[in-house]
């Protein structure tokens, strides 16, 4: 018996998804609730899940293919064991070692590392869900090769000739861009058409932060199970900000603007595909355990591709810590219909006049790009500068000041 399998309900106003790809291949064994396929939308990675056991049979789209929901994607064969008359072929195969991280079973971002840093799959434990490759393995993996001595490889030709012939390619690679990678694409650059997009600078002494953080790490982290990081410091900061200047909080609807009595703040985190933006919701009324462990779950969740269309949705504000690549300086581009959004880059160590006298203090220059529409000069300076404030003197976070 064949069995239809559908894409299914993908969320509110998404009707269509791409074929990121086939997790099961015509004649595999399939389990009940087994992901069989993985489709891309416009925010995020989801998982198609068998409807029955059995095996795999023909996929009706392929990898690359757009689907609406209620759309067949494949069959799943029930009953006998002759649906499996395709698996000979596999069976041929040079060693079973290599077919269990066949380049059919690796996501598009994890097959092109692995092509470019010349990795083989099968050598590498995977950390992501059910034990997948995800592209941080293929990255250490490629860490690990560099920092390893060269092996030496036995060839029947003079040794010179084939350096010259590796060491002389040109290569190029065509890959097409995934639905997410085409949405970010264009909601930046409709950021960029649509807002009256500014951005204001400032930098932070970061010296009360880390000295607090130093002093209570250890006993934060035993107390609530996650560590104590800068973001909920900045979250907590920024809710001051948007509490004292409500239009940084707002968004443009029409002729009308919307003005947000909570605050739900967008925190960028890096995915395997790109660049999401979860949503921590009710900031204002959260702890700093409770915001860190936010922070920490979506950031497990982006790297599992485990997010939800549901922890996309929404969101009034965002912050974008760049300082974790590196980056000494940026003018984040605002997440579109927001108004604002903070960016953080990393802490250096520079010279500073306090009191008269240079002094070497931990520095962090921030941005706050905002919708010059709706946000006025002077309100932009005033939000980033409440920031700053409040984290160069913490003590104004307990005190609502």
């Amino acid at each position: 018996m064949s069995i239809e399998v559908k894409v299914p309900v993908l969320g509110e106003s998404v009707s269509e998804a791409t074929v990121g790809q086939w997790l099961k291949q015509p004649g595999e064994a399939v389990a009940l609730d087994e992901p069989i396929a993985s489709l891309e939308t416009d925010k995020v990675a989801v998982e198609v899940p068998s409807p029955v056991a059995g095996i795999m049979g023909a996929h009706v789209a392929a990898e690359g293919d757009t689907v609406a929901v209620g759309a067949v994607l494949g069959m799943i064969e029930t009953s006998g064991v002759a649906a499996a008359a395709p698996a000979p072929a596999a069976a041929s195969a040079p060693a079973p070692a290599a077919v269990a991280d066949d380049a059919a079973a690796l996501s598009p971002a994890v097959r092109r590392a692995v092509l470019e840093h010349g990795i083989d799959p099968a050598t590498v434990k995977g950390t992501g869900k059910d034990g997948r490759l995800t592209k941080e393995d293929v990255l250490a993996a490629a860490v690990a090769k560099q920092a390893a001595p060269a092996p030496v490889v036995a060839v029947p030709a003079p040794a010179p000739a084939p350096v010259v012939a590796v060491s002389g390619g040109r290569n190029e690679e065509r890959v097409k861009m995934t639905r997410l990678r085409q949405t970010i694409a264009k909601r930046l650059k409709q950021a960029q058409e649509t807002a009256a997009m500014l951005t204001t600078f400032n930098d932070v002494d970061m010296s009360a932060v880390m000295e607090a953080r130093a002093k209570y790490k250890d006993v934060f982290e035993k107390k609530h199970g996650v560590k104590l990081g800068l973001m909920s410091f900045f979250a907590k900061a920024s809710v001051l900000a948007l509490k004292d200047i409500p239009s940084v909080n707002a968004q443009m609807q029409g002729d009308e603007i919307v003005y947000f009595d909570y605050v739900d703040i967008s925190v960028a985190v890096s995915a395997p595909n790109g660049l999401v933006v979860p949503v921590v919701r009710d900031v204002d009324k959260m702890s700093f355990a409770g915001i860190e462990k936010a922070i920490a779950e979506y950031g497990k969740k982006a790297r599992d591709g485990t997010l939800t269309m549901a922890d996309m949705a929404g969101g009034t504000f965002t912050i974008s810590n760049g300082g974790v690549f590196g980056g000494l300086m940026s003018t984040p581009i605002i997440n579109p219909p927001q108004s604002a959004v903070l960016g953080l880059h990393r802490i250096e160590d520079r010279p500073v006049v306090r009191g008269g006298q240079i002094v070497v203090r931990p520095m962090m220059y921030i941005a706050l790009s905002y919708d010059h529409r709706i946000i006025d000069g002077r309100e932009a300076v005033t939000a980033l500068k409440t920031i700053k404030e409040a984290i160069e003197d913490p003590t104004r976070l307990l005190i609502d000041m």
